[in-house]
């Protein structure tokens, strides 16, 4: 009798000893998914400010036929075609004339150019750490993803950095 209440209780201990690591693995699940959404709104708000100075851009240098309409449409576009119309604009971009810009305007498009760089890391990093862990076979077989849709790689060509 004494060896069946053993085993009953180092089976209970393996249970909840279980159970526990596998409510970590969910919380730090929960936590990457926090720090992916954190990221995607950074990045959000990094584009969004290179389209506004992208825009004052074209206001200011009239040789650069399509940039306006290239800013808003990728300010506006579905996240599903974002990646297409920020390199559209990208490219256009890099085509423009900085030395005909005033010095206040080109050094803020630099600087928002260089946010999106960074703010696009960042995002990136956290969509691989929370792939890395949703790819392990604990979050697979107890479906400790939940609901939570599959991150996405935000790919977009990155412009040329200053002092890089």
């Amino acid at each position: 009798m004494s060896w069946f209440v053993l085993v009953v209780a180092i089976l209970a201990a393996v249970v909840v000893l279980g159970g526990l690591f596998l409510v970590a693995t969910a919380n730090r699940l929960d936590r990457l998914h926090v720090r992916l959404d954190a990221g995607w709104a950074a990045l959000d708000a990094a584009l969004a400010r290179r389209a506004v100075v992208a825009r004052a851009a074209a206001v200011v240098d009239d040789a650069a036929p399509g940039l306006r309409e290239a800013a808003d449409t990728a300010e506006k576009a579905p996240r599903a075609e974002r990646e297409v119309a920020e390199n559209e604009l990208t490219r256009l971009l890099a085509s423009l004339d900085r030395a005909r810009l005033p010095a206040e305007l080109a050094e803020e498009l630099s600087d928002a150019e260089h946010r999106v760089v960074i703010a696009r890391r960042v995002h990136n990093d956290a969509v691989r750490d929370t792939l890395a862990l949703r790819r392990r076979r604990k979050v697979r077989y107890f479906k400790l993803a939940g609901t939570a849709g599959q991150p996405e790689y935000f790919e977009i060509a990155e412009p040329p950095v200053p002092g890089a």
